[in-house]
């Protein structure tokens, strides 16, 4: 079993930046591939941005692409996502999710993620 819990989100005007924080516990964190997504009202989970367990490849949705950026620290079990110029669009909650398993180009899939956060809110005021 993996708990991941979320912090860093808030609200912030648009042009603006946050930074999200998500914290494992219950399996080693260096053998885990993470990931990002948000959920808007009325609209279906999507993907953001994922990590491969060594910190090598990093993936982005192409929405975000160039404004955000992921990040790992496996001393401290924590996946970063640092966002900014953020845009009114990128209101949603956002998720953290861990899967145990090499993404072989299911990174952006909900399904291949084991585990997930409770989630924490971002809303852009425009």
């Amino acid at each position: 079993q993996v708990q991941l819990v979320e912090s860093g989100g808030g609200l912030v005007q648009a042009g603006g930046s946050l930074r999200l924080s998500c914290t494992a516990s219950g399996r080693t964190f260096s053998t885990l591939t993470m990931g990002w997504f948000r959920q808007a009202p009325g609209k279906e989970r999507e993907f953001v941005s994922g990590i491969s367990w060594n910190g090598i490849s990093t993936y982005y949705a192409d929405s975000v692409k160039g404004r955000f950026t992921i990040s790992r620290d496996d001393a401290k079990n924590t996946v970063y996502l640092q966002m900014n110029s953020l845009k009114a669009e990128d209101t949603a909650v956002y998720y953290c999710a861990a899967a145990p398993t090499p993404p072989a180009g299911r990174h952006y899939r909900p399904d291949y993620y084991e585990y997930w956060g409770q989630g924490t809110q971002v809303t852009v005021s425009s």
